[in-house]
């Protein structure tokens, strides 16, 4: 005698995501009292869709290694003006500067929701504590447009270096060994 038993599929769960669905890209931030840097840590990403509003901040687009599609809604923490804020799309990531509507005091996280998430981590090589000195660093006292035209952003024309002084030969090259 043989015993069936009749076991229903289980629903997906709706905590599972499935191949095809956009991810959250991995992003960097830190801040100063007047604006937010973020960082879209995600490699040749061709024509990102990045959409500011005043307490939000939507990007899609695909990239990184594996050509992933990625599509989030940033609920941000406070509104930023959305005229000043910019996006800046590079080979290996998107930097954006986003300008707070009000500067004060540094925001306790970068997001509404006090959640951790995995994707967001700190940028500490932006980061500076809201305590220390304004003087500290460089480009401290620079206007927006200036950090963002060292930035690349802003015009500001050829400012690659020049090479022609360079002699051809270093002045040790002839005391190198022959290689075997």
């Amino acid at each position: 005698r043989h015993c069936s038993i009749y076991l229903p599929r289980a629903a997906p769960d709706a905590n599972t995501m499935s191949s095809t669905q956009a991810l959250p890209p991995p992003v960097t931030w830190a801040q100063r009292k007047n604006i937010v840097f973020l960082t879209i840590c995600l490699e040749d990403c061709r024509s990102p869709t990045i959409k500011f509003e005043d307490d939000k901040i939507y990007f899609k687009g695909s990239g990184g290694t594996e050509k992933k599609d990625y599509e989030y809604t940033y609920d941000l923490y406070k509104e930023i003006d959305t005229e000043k804020s910019r996006s800046f799309p590079r080979d290996r990531n998107i930097e954006l500067i986003l300008v707070k509507k009000e500067e004060g005091p540094y925001w306790p996280h970068l997001l509404k929701q006090k959640v951790k998430q995995h994707w967001l981590k700190v940028d500490f090589s932006r980061w500076k504590d809201e305590d220390d000195s304004e003087d500290e660093g460089e480009g401290q006292n620079q206007d927006l447009e200036e950090m963002m035209r060292q930035m690349g952003g802003l015009g500001g024309g050829d400012s690659r270096p020049s090479l022609d002084d360079l002699e051809d030969e270093d002045s040790d090259d002839d005391d190198l060994p022959d290689l075997e």
